[in-house]
């Protein structure tokens, strides 16, 4: 006879049991499906990598959600993805490289976080999304978060959110019409994404005050980024919000936050987070971002990423 004796997981991870997997299954295809139905055609990167193909150096911040290990065969450092779309990128600069561009891809596994959070208290979790590299034209953003929302959708999700940012908005206005020194640059972004108005009047910023206000639903929030007295620099961003929010129309509510940076590290004219009405946690973000191949050379690229486990776990 044998005896099992129960163990404790490690924090942060836990089981799926037979409804559960079955409804986690069941969203993951509808997902993916629609993506396909799109073009994105589905790749599977291995779980874990060597370490510096999922972060640079110490300073980079996926270094901090590195589960690391030694591989016995190599002797080198080894870790567990915690986001899969460095590797999605790894790939379309090398096996994929020769592919023509836009290159659609879409991907669905699991990552694992070094730490939780209290938002987000697994450390395991499922990552789905698709990536349109070779472009991040206001076309190729609208494609992707339309493709973002319809897959939702399609997977029983309603009370969606699609919430915009423009994550080099700060540095763009501090190299020309409203100029930082330097050093003021992280300070006067960590103030408005506070949304802090005494401290940026206090760090001399207080040209930066009315971005604070263009924040809400997209109708409301769009004619206060519009009032910005900006010589024109923000003209083309504007109408690119434009565009990309009458392209969502009625299939998600859309809101604004210009200055929103948390999560926004490798994004560069345009971000956006996704939610879902009865929950807290961020269900997808995405936007626009660049991939440095082996070569030097640099790729423009779009996607999302979606994080569907609370809504399994709600039922869903």
């Amino acid at each position: 006879m044998t005896r099992f004796t129960p163990k404790l997981l490690p924090e942060g991870l836990r089981d799926r049991l037979p409804d559960e997997a079955e409804a986690a299954s069941r969203v993951t295809r509808a997902l993916i499906d629609v993506m396909s139905s799109h073009g994105y055609r589905r790749i599977a990167p291995p779980i874990a990598e060597f370490r510096e193909t999922l972060a640079g150096d110490a300073a980079d911040p996926a270094s901090r959600d590195l589960l690391r290990f030694t591989d016995p065969v190599s002797r080198r450092t080894l870790a567990i993805r915690p986001d899969m779309t460095r590797q999605i990128g790894r790939i379309a600069g090398s096996r994929l490289a020769t592919a023509p561009r836009p290159l659609r891809l879409s991907y669905a596994g699991q990552v694992v976080k070094l730490t939780a959070t209290t938002l987000w208290p697994d450390r395991e979790m499922m990552q789905i999304g698709a990536e349109l590299i070779g472009s991040d034209s206001v076309a190729a953003v609208t494609e992707v978060l339309r493709v973002a929302v319809e897959a939702l959708t399609a997977a029983g999700v309603t009370g969606i959110t699609v919430d915009l940012t423009l994550p080099d908005l700060v540095d763009t206005l501090a190299a020309g019409v409203f100029p930082l020194a330097d050093d003021q640059i992280s300070a006067v972004k960590a103030e408005l994404d506070a949304k802090d108005a005494g401290a940026l009047a206090a760090l001399g910023a207080t040209d930066y005050l009315p971005l604070i206000a263009a924040t809400g639903p997209f109708a409301e929030a769009l004619p206060k980024l519009q009032a910005i007295d900006a010589g024109g620099v923000l003209a083309g961003r504007i109408a690119a919000l434009h565009n990309i929010a009458a392209s969502i129309g009625t299939s998600a509510t859309v809101t604004l936050d210009p200055t929103e940076r948390h999560g926004f590290e490798y994004q560069s004219w345009i971000g956006f987070s996704i939610f879902v009405a009865g929950h807290a946690t961020t269900i997808g973000r995405g936007g626009s971002y660049a991939i440095t191949h082996p070569d030097g050379s640099v790729e423009k690229a779009v996607g999302f990423s979606l994080y569907p486990d609370p809504l399994i776990g709600a039922g869903l």
